[in-house]
């Protein structure tokens, strides 16, 4: 009987159930976040003071810039990455990137190389990421494609993979097929949010 209460006593302490969520260093108020991606990230189908950048800054209280590139693959977001954080030199980056390759159904395993190679050159460079899990399409969209979840894993940084799969999935929050509106952006900026907060970065 001890030691079952010893082990029910050790499962409801904080962190039992699994690892703790990864932690980020607070951003001082002079931060600027450095949102990249594609169109997700430019904010297609809302205005550029409703894209989910522009909510965020709001939210947070600290400087974000909008670094999307509507229709880009990964391959060139990769090749894009290292001039924007040389031109921002960023505190943090929040990376939400490899839709397009998704939707032309390019080898995953490419595009995750692609992903895992963004984050580690922004992680070299000292600058801490958040990683947002785009959703492959159909008829009942799931979390973000699988190999977002293992790239945040293995490098252990924030993951939001559920907030893409959610907004797509309900027509009041979609624009077209696979952007949001303007209220669906403000429902991703909000979880950025409350993930920056879980993870100690606000």
């Amino acid at each position: 009987m001890a030691r079952v209460c010893a082990l029910l006593l050790l499962l409801l302490l904080p962190g039992a159930c699994g690892p703790s969520a990864p932690k980020l260093p607070p951003l001082p108020e002079d931060a600027l976040v450095l949102a990249f991606g594609d169109s997700l990230t430019f904010g297609t189908g809302a205005t550029a003071d409703t894209s989910y950048p522009a909510v965020l800054e709001g939210l947070i209280r600290r400087k974000v810039v909008r670094a999307g590139v509507p229709g880009e693959v990964s391959a060139r977001g990769l090749q894009r990455l290292a001039g924007a954080l040389e031109q921002y030199r960023p505190d943090l980056l929040i990376l939400c990137h490899g839709g397009n390759d998704i939707l032309r159904l390019k080898d995953d395993r490419k595009t995750a190389a692609n992903i895992r190679a963004m984050v580690e050159l922004a992680r070299g460079q000292g600058v801490e990421v958040v990683l947002i899990g785009v959703p492959k399409p159909g008829l009942f969209l799931s979390d973000g494609a699988g190999f977002y979840e293992r790239i945040a894993e293995a490098l252990d940084v924030p993951y939001a993979g559920e907030i893409l799969a959610e907004i797509l999935g309900s027509p009041s929050l979609k624009s077209d097929t696979i952007h949001p509106n303007a209220a669906g952006y403000r429902k991703l900026a909000e979880a950025v949010a409350a993930l920056l907060r879980k993870s100690g970065a606000i």
